[in-house]
């Protein structure tokens, strides 16, 4: 998703990317010790919201069915949803999240016979409502309840989560951006990473006058005769709840295809004509990420783009679309290889295999998410304009990766990880690839990986031990020195009559990564440890190099 957290300032950072800037420079001195990161404080309602407690643990999500009505005027959302689960052991209780702005009209369990029963429930902090049900539910049986809900959403975050806005002639606006603040700010859900429901529908009611578009394929309307439409989505995946959207507005639509798989945009009728033109990029995209990964995600849904307000967002087969219909991001910078295309439609769209089909289970390994789709950014111009190129945008902007929290930021708990996970993810699955070195091998471990986790919801532990016994390396060192230390490993050089002595500055116990050093066009591959090794050299310090476009490493000639 671009661009969270702190999303704007990551696409700031993010943009200099696109200037094609030289690689990260080594240093003649040590490198100085970046200042660590306070700590980050969690609350009581952080704990209930990021863990996955006994009452999340205890059943199987299956089926959402989202009902909503939203009126613009009185910027009001009511409804339900319809939540279908498999307890996993017997009890009582289950664990919802709802933001306290809304109130709960009631919650129903469907019973045999079409018979319903109230249920009881408790709000504890933050988000969480704990439901209770009057007899105990028998591990293996399949249940469902119905959540009523209403009041009027309130913005949170850069986004706002749920937003009641004007579009540019004047006309009312509603969308949905709420991956960092959570499903839960507009509609009951199950709102962790985790356990994802296997399928869902969609029904929003809104303004008869208006457009409504929502992820899944769409499953028809219909006019209910008192100034409102009902509009039915189907989707045919496993589904992440913050990939949920609505978007409601004065859109048109235009429509086109992709060796069979349905596209479909919706703009504002202002922009149509500039749309038509800029939304060509789509079928690039699809080829080069078909290239490396194989076929499009959710096919049976389709693809859309979305116009609004904001630059985008990825909701599953729905992404929100904001870049001004002009290649770069936002129409920023004016030169460099980013300039030849649409970043929102080759970031977000790759979110559609890392975030949408493969989703990290933890907050905390976002990057499964982020990291990924800023590396297929990379493999974008690599496919497009080679690998030269590609190398080129690729380290645009790395000196601006911070290296002062870890890239997995704290488990069970509502935690965000640090922007790094953009940019420095990206860099380490790169350098991953050179120490591989072999781009065929390279190509298809990418391919296998991703058919390998599809439609799951993973953890770094299992990139890890795929990449591992893929290539039949022993890559934890490395992932956990990129990903679970702060610091980038530093290459140190001494230099005496002839000889080098190197060895690595790593926070990983037993890294030992080989790099490439001496003099591009003729490097060498060595293979440091924390302990000095020495080899003859004929290249003076300042003409004796390490190779750090392709691995993302400090240098230090002592």
């Amino acid at each position: 998703m671009l661009i969270h957290p702190s999303r704007l300032v990551q696409a700031a950072l993010l943009s200099l990317s696109f200037l094609g800037t030289a690689a990260f420079s080594q240093t003649t001195q040590r490198p100085a010790a970046a200042v660590p990161a306070a700590p980050q404080v969690f609350t009581e309602a952080d704990r209930l919201r990021g863990t996955y407690g006994p009452y999340r643990a205890n059943n199987d999500l299956l089926y959402y069915h989202l009902d909503v009505r939203v009126d613009p005027e009185k910027k009001y959302l009511s409804g339900k949803n319809t939540i279908r689960f498999k307890m996993l052991e017997d009890g009582t209780r289950i664990q919802i999240d709802l933001v306290p702005v809304f109130q709960i009209d009631k919650i129903l369990l469907d019973g045999a016979k079409g018979k319903t029963t109230t249920l009881k429930y408790e709000r504890a902090a933050g988000r969480t409502v704990y439901i209770d049900f009057p007899s105990t539910l028998k591990k293996g049986n399949t249940y469902s309840i119905e959540f009523y809900y209403s009041g009027n959403p309130v913005e949170m975050g850069r986004f706002g989560g749920f937003v009641f806005r004007k579009d540019p002639a004047g006309r009312p606006l509603v969308n949905t951006a709420c991956e960092e603040e959570g499903a839960s700010v507009w509609w009951p859900n199950k709102d962790q990473w985790r356990d994802e429901p296997e399928g869902m529908d969609i029904s929003v009611e809104a303004p008869s006058d208006l457009v409504e578009v929502s992820g899944g394929r769409f499953q028809g309307k219909k006019d209910l005769g008192d100034g409102y439409t009902r509009w039915n989505w189907k989707v045919q995946y496993p589904i992440n709840n913050y990939d949920v959207s609505l978007n409601i507005g004065k859109y048109v639509h235009f429509g086109d295809n992709y060796n069979g798989l349905t596209l479909d945009y919706y703009v504002f009728p202002e922009d149509l004509e500039k749309a038509q033109k800029q939304f060509v990029q789509v079928k690039d995209m699809l080829k080069a990420y078909e290239h490396y990964f194989q076929e499009y995600p959710f096919p049976k849904d389709g693809y859309k783009l979305v116009e609004a307000l904001y630059s985008g967002v990825e909701n599953q087969t729905a992404i929100t679309y904001g870049n001004h219909f002009e290649n770069g991001y936002l129409g920023r910078p004016k030169t460099g290889i980013g300039t030849r295309f649409d970043f929102i439609i080759v970031h977000e769209s790759a979110h559609e295999w890392f975030g949408n089909s493969i989703t990290a289970k933890d907050r905390s390994d976002m990057w499964i998410q982020e990291g990924w789709a800023n590396y297929c950014e990379t493999l974008f111009v690599e496919y497009m304009w080679g690998k030269a190129d590609a190398i080129t945008y690729l380290n645009g902007g790395k000196q601006n990766v911070k290296n002062v929290r870890p890239v997995i930021s704290e488990s069970g708990v509502f935690s965000t990880p640090p922007e790094d996970q953009y940019k420095k993810g990206a860099l380490f699955l790169n350098t991953v690839r050179s120490v591989v070195d072999d781009d065929p091998k390279w190509f298809k471990l990418l391919h296998d990986y991703y058919q390998h986790f599809k439609y799951q919801t993973i953890m770094t532990t299992d990139v890890n031990a795929f990449f591992n016994q893929q290539t039949g390396l022993e890559l934890t060192p490395i992932f956990n020195e990129y990903l679970r230390h702060a610091a980038v490993p530093v290459l140190e050089l001494k230099f005496n009559d002839g000889t080098v002595s190197y060895r690595w500055d790593a926070e990983e116990p037993g890294f030992a990564m080989p790099i490439r050093v001496g003099k591009k066009g003729s490097w060498q591959k060595v293979q440091p440890t924390a302990t000095w090794q020495t080899m003859p050299t004929s290249l003076s310090k300042d003409d004796f190099d390490v190779d750090t476009d392709y691995y993302y490493v400090k240098v230090s000639k002592l």
